[in-house]
């Protein structure tokens, strides 16, 4: 009986648990509903946040790659040095100018059968730069010549003609004499020889009126060719062969007023226009340095000539004149050209003024950007990690083409001559080595 009670019991014991179990279980349905108060607004940062973070990561990612890079020179600061050379006290700006320059043209009206110049081409004094036609004149020599050939056989007939009445007239002095002829016929032979005397001198004078129209003819043949007055180079061909060329403008606009231009180069200089507040610091014979626009890089020693004495009410300013003392084929009319004018020397064994700051060259000094209270400045770009980082600086006195500056140290490398477009943080490579 125990036996069956324990039985009982025992089964009884794990239908209790079965039911205790099954009252822990979680059914598919209820794991898989959602739980009370999380609704699908929960699971939205998920489903909506990462698209956008990944979508703003890409956008950063393609700006960056799609960002300019600008390929740059660059210069390092170094330390100014009191013997850096004389400061330039003053720069202007200017043109190169020729002091001997000339169009050349011919003395009379003609048509042009041939032009022997080319632009560029080097000519010396008396060279043959065109001819006119002249044929027209080529007639007038000749006629002259005949005029003259024909006044000089008439004074060689009148010639002879007082030649015999010479022997006449003494024939006749001798007969008179022995009182064989009578005094009339005397007197009418002396008469007729100083007739023809005074002829012969009015026929010689008609021979000189005759050379005189000769010369006058030659000289205008000689018109027909144009020649260069002095050395130089071609600059302009005005004329072409065939066209009409006359010294003054017939206004019609079918005649050429010149053949072509003619430069001396060896008698270039600069005229710059330096605003009148500063002509003090300007003196003859003053040193200074001329520096081309098409060659930034080139400076060329130069000194005053003159201070022309009068002054530009319109622009404020005197026109000055520089010597170049270098010549160089690279020189050309009309070029554009700075001219930094020097303080003069210091005596010997005295020590010159300290430079402040740090040399940079000129051309990596720009303007700064900004508007309002921030408009104007300078400032130079200095890279670090292949990035241009604008620097605001204080421009100082230039030593050729290099100029002192504040703001930056020695050894910053900067970029020389910053390219447009060129801004804080733009990336940017080295000229020559890509990186």
């Amino acid at each position: 009986m125990s036996s069956t009670n324990d039985n009982g019991n025992g089964a009884q014991d794990v239908r209790e648990r079965g039911a205790l179990l099954g009252r822990l279980r979680i059914d598919a349905e209820q794991r898989d509903a959602p739980r009370s108060g999380a609704g699908p607004w929960r699971r939205w940062p998920v489903r909506i946040g990462v698209p956008l973070l990944l979508a703003a990561m890409a956008v950063v990612a393609w700006s960056i790659w799609r960002a300019p890079s600008y390929e740059v020179e660059l210069a390092t600061a170094v330390v100014a040095s009191p013997a850096q050379g004389p400061a330039a006290v003053l720069q202007a700006s200017g043109y190169v100018t020729a002091r001997r320059q000339a169009t050349v043209s011919a003395q009379i009206t003609g048509t042009l059968r041939e032009v022997l110049i080319e632009e560029g081409e080097h000519v010396q004094a008396g060279q043959v730069l065109a001819r006119l036609d002249d044929s027209a004149l080529q007639a007038s020599v000749q006629q002259a010549h005949a005029q003259l050939a024909s006044a000089q056989a008439l004074a060689e007939q009148i010639q002879a003609q007082l030649a015999q009445a010479q022997r006449d007239a003494q024939r006749n002095q001798d007969l008179i004499n022995r009182q064989l002829v009578s005094r009339q016929a005397l007197e009418a032979s002396q008469t007729q020889q100083a007739a023809l005397a005074a002829q012969l001198q009015a026929q010689q004078k008609q021979i000189g009126v005759a050379e005189a129209a000769l010369h006058g003819a030659q000289v205008q043949l000689a018109y027909c060719t144009v020649r260069a007055p002095f050395a130089g180079v071609i600059v302009a061909k005005a004329a072409q062969a065939g066209e009409i060329i006359s010294p003054i403008s017939a206004g019609g606009g079918f005649t050429r007023t010149g053949v072509g231009t003619i430069v001396d180069m060896d008698s270039l200089e600069v005229e710059v226009d330096v605003n009148e507040s500063y002509i003090n610091r300007v003196q003859p014979m003053q040193t200074a340095q001329a520096l081309l626009d098409a060659y930034p890089d080139w400076n060329i020693p130069a000194h005053v000539v003159a201070i022309i004495p009068t002054a530009d009410r319109n622009k404020a300013t005197v026109k000055v004149r520089v010597a170049l003392d270098q010549k160089d084929p690279r020189i050309l009319p009309d070029m554009g050209v700075r001219v930094s004018f020097f303080e003069p020397q210091h005596d010997e064994g005295a020590a010159p003024p300290p430079v402040p700051g740090v040399l940079v060259p000129a051309s990596a000094i720009v303007a700064a950007a900004g508007t309002g209270d921030d408009a104007g400045g300078s400032v130079i770009y200095v890279v670090t990690d292949n990035h241009a980082r604008a620097r605001a600086i204080v421009p100082g006195q230039t030593y050729g083409d290099l100029r002192s500056v504040t703001g930056i140290d020695a050894g910053m490398r900067v970029v020389r001559a910053p390219p447009a477009g060129l801004a804080d943080g733009a990336r940017v490579t080295i000229a020559g080595t890509g990186k």
